[in-house]
């Protein structure tokens, strides 16, 4: 699977990290990213376009990103969706709460590109096994 092939949406409520991980996806080959600003929009977006994967940040607004996860995992057409969680607490219950209700991976803030693209390629590498 090729970084062109994928289309990725960015959900966080700060529009700033939105932006610095858009641009972390950019420098790691992944030109193709839209952004929602809570989860609610996410999943409206999710349902209505074709979104290969969601970096979504936990602590939203409206729906949070567990919230969210749960909404991707119990719908027919999006649960095969692999969703990374941004946290800004590394609180160990959310790193196990996110395991249980499906994350393909969680990263804490701040965090670098080299991190970001290691759990990229990790869960890249686990979908393009099973594909």
């Amino acid at each position: 699977m090729k970084p062109d092939d994928l289309k990725f949406l960015i959900v966080d409520d700060f529009s700033t990290m939105r932006r610095i991980v858009r641009n972390l996806l950019k420098e790691l080959g992944y030109n193709n990213a839209d952004e929602a600003e809570d989860g609610q929009i996410a999943l409206g977006k999710l349902r209505s376009g074709l979104f290969n994967f969601v970096v979504s940040d936990i602590n939203m607004p409206n729906m949070n990103g567990f919230e969210l996860l749960r909404e991707i995992r119990a719908d027919e057409q999006l649960k095969k969706l692999p969703v990374l969680l941004v946290t800004a607490e590394a609180k160990k219950e959310d790193i196990v709460l996110a395991a249980q209700i499906g994350a393909n991976g969680y990263i804490v803030k701040p965090f670098t590109k080299a991190t970001l693209e290691e759990k990229l390629t990790k869960i890249v590498q686990k979908l393009s096994g099973s594909a």
